[in-house]
């Protein structure tokens, strides 16, 4: 990757120089950013409570604990559902296996149960198959022989079991029927008796004394995953090969996120489960990611296959040999595939006609779409793309350069930690800025949103550039030091510059991301400017008051 000139990239004059014109390096070993570090500080009114002093060397990790959610292993989880279900059998004098059934259907909500239960009590039976009595009694004595219900063949009593209804049927029969709906899935979690119209429940006790402990381990696993996966307020992490679940603690509001980061150190969105995806709401990366499953494998075949329809726009391929295209019904127009024009009335084209510059309009009405579209979705994979090796490139950094460094410097991992934060830093704004271009996309189709598109995007490059210069800096400088021969002189205002750059780039970004996530919502229309009280600045279209001379955005002069 290319950066540039070395010398004019990071001079000491210009570190800071994206984010503010009066931004200084501090010169002591922990960096504390001017509060004017930011360009936009008047976009947000409120305090920011992470202008504080920042220790590079604290773990992210330290961070779950003050969150809305808890992090729960697998054995947290059946220690939870242990406990439920104790309870819940404990409250309703009922086994555990049965409460185990209650639980399940409730969606493992105890007040629920407890609510229905007491309420309706014959009514929660009937609905989970718990009979108070069996449908078939059986005749007392070993030495009578029942007939198997499945196999139908003759055994003693004592080789006959049954649900709660009574239909009987031999071990081997009813263990296997157990065995294979186990083996099918966690469908066996709400089986019934085998008889077809029975709606007797198989409960675990059954599980226990009739199939093997393969099978049984199998039912068990079910039994925990449904502790997740049906309770509304637990999920389990999506990370790649990540066993652990969150459990949301939050409850809305307009300061309200719901992103969660696992021990794994996957971060995705509790609510729809997609990556963390701040400043953008759900509901517009839900519109995002169904139309680049549709769209993007598409799109160059598109612009490089098809014509518009000149009437209605239609993209149309050409399939054979005649120039003459009519487009499918309703519209049916009839064109010329070379020149797009009218085929009734159409003359020769074969010559140049500068009047033709009206029907090359007629031409990118389609392409229009499709350009903002892929001008859009290819900075959001190529950010993307960036993130995902920038996330490579912190694992390197953690599992192998910082052994390096310390072993040729004569540091501790302590004392160079400054640069995992750095990545860490850097992995994270590469997350939000691949956002904004979903976030620049639906805001381009706000219709009298002029102003805030212009000081999005201002905004939005600043960032760029900033977190260009930051990235540049951490994966050349750490380089340059690991191939250097012998101590460099210069490793302490490597330290300071690096961390000073992860300082203000992760306050720029936080102030952005709460600034989209407002709708930029300092940002008024010019309609509603009293051109008495206000000057627009040229640049930004930020209305500034008469006594500031220049910009408060992006410091244009008036």
């Amino acid at each position: 990757m290319d950066y540039g000139n070395e010398n004019d990239l990071y001079s000491d004059n210009e570190v800071l120089d994206y984010y503010s014109d009066d931004a200084e390096i501090n010169t002591d070993a922990t960096v504390a950013a001017d509060d004017d570090d930011c360009n936009y500080d008047s976009l947000i009114s409120e305090d920011d409570p992470m202008d504080s002093d920042f220790d590079p060397r604290q773990s992210h990790h330290q961070g779950l604990k003050d969150q809305n959610y808890t992090v729960l292993k697998e054995s947290d989880i059946r220690e939870r559902q242990k406990n439920v279900i104790t309870e819940v059998a404990s409250v309703l004098s009922v086994s555990n296996a049965t409460a185990t059934i209650i639980l399940r259907h409730f969606n493992w909500s105890v007040s629920k149960v407890h609510e229905a239960w007491f309420n309706n009590e014959d009514e929660v039976r009937k609905i989970v198959g718990l009979l108070n009595k069996p449908v078939i009694q059986f005749p007392y004595g070993d030495y009578k022989e029942i007939t198997c219900g499945i196999c139908f063949d003759l055994f003693r009593r004592d080789e006959i079991v049954s649900a709660a209804c009574g239909h009987p049927y031999c071990r081997k029969c009813f263990g296997s029927y157990i065995s294979t709906s186990i083996n099918d899935g966690p469908g066996c979690l709400v089986l019934r008796c085998p008889e077809p119209a029975c709606g007797a429940v198989t409960d675990g006790d059954m599980v226990d004394m009739l199939v093997l402990d393969e099978e049984k381990k199998k039912y068990w696993e079910y039994v925990c995953r449904s502790y997740v996966e049906e309770n509304k307020n637990i999920k389990w992490c999506p990370g790649p090969g990540c066993e652990y679940a969150i459990e949301f603690e939050g409850g809305g509001g307009d300061d309200f996120s719901w992103d969660v980061r696992c021990v794994c150190d996957y971060r995705f969105c509790w609510k729809c489960v997609e990556d963390d995806h701040r400043p953008v709401d759900c509901k517009s990366v839900a519109k995002w990611m169904a139309k680049g499953n549709a769209e993007s494998e598409n799109m160059s075949w598109i612009l490089a296959s098809t014509k518009p329809c000149p009437k209605c726009g239609v993209p149309i391929e050409k399939n054979q040999g005649c120039m003459h295209m009519t487009c499918k019904p309703p519209c049916r127009y009839g064109f010329c595939w070379i020149c797009l024009g009218d085929w009734n009335n159409h003359v020769q084209c074969n010559g140049y006609d500068e009047g033709n510059s009206a029907k090359v309009k007629d031409i990118d009405k389609v392409k229009k779409y499709a350009r903002k579209y892929y001008h859009y979705y290819g900075r959001w994979a190529e950010n993307n793309l960036s993130r995902l090796k920038a996330i490579e490139d912190l694992r390197r950094v953690k599992t192998e350069q910082i052994e390096k460094l310390s072993a040729k410097l004569g540091k501790t991992h302590i004392e160079l930690w400054f640069i995992v934060v750095a990545w860490q830093q850097i992995v994270e704004c590469r997350r939000v800025l691949k956002w904004t271009y979903v976030y620049g996309y639906y805001l381009c189709k706000v219709k009298d949103e002029d102003a805030k598109k212009l000081l999005f995007e201002f905004l939005q490059g600043e960032a760029e550039a900033g977190l260009e210069r930051l990235h540049g800096y951490a994966e050349n400088k750490v380089s340059q030091f690991l191939n250097a021969d012998g101590l460099s002189q210069n490793f302490k205002e490597f330290e300071l510059k690096l961390k000073s750059l992860t300082q203000v780039t992760r306050k720029y970004f936080e102030k952005l991301v709460r600034a989209l996530e407002n709708g930029l919502s300092e940002v008024e229309t010019p309609k509603t400017w009293d051109i008495q009280d206000y000057w627009i600045c040229d640049q930004c279209t930020y209305a500034n008051t008469w006594s500031e001379i220049t910009c408060k955005i992006c410091h244009q002069d008036l």
